[in-house]
């Protein structure tokens, strides 16, 4: 897991679920553990052609390479 400041403050826990071939769910975590209604998610996007459809993305990789830009931009379009 990796933390992040939202823009108002909030610090969120964020971690990676569902690996695809080529995306993967970003989610991140309200502090406030009483209720998962506060968590947001977003779809991250590693490219639009992969050629071995088999394969999954590493969620630890993906942590490490999501820069705290790509987080917050990540936020902003989180539902």
């Amino acid at each position: 897991m990796k933390d992040f400041r939202g823009p108002d403050g909030t610090a969120w826990r964020v971690s990676v679920r569902s690996p695809g071939s080529t995306n993967a769910m970003v989610l991140f975590r309200h502090p406030e553990a009483s209720s998962s209604r506060r968590d947001r998610y977003a779809w991250y996007v590693q490219s639009t052609e992969n050629r071995n459809v088999t394969s999954r993305l590493v969620p630890d990789d993906v942590l490490a390479a999501l820069s705290d830009g790509d987080l917050a931009r990540l936020f902003r379009r989180g539902a």
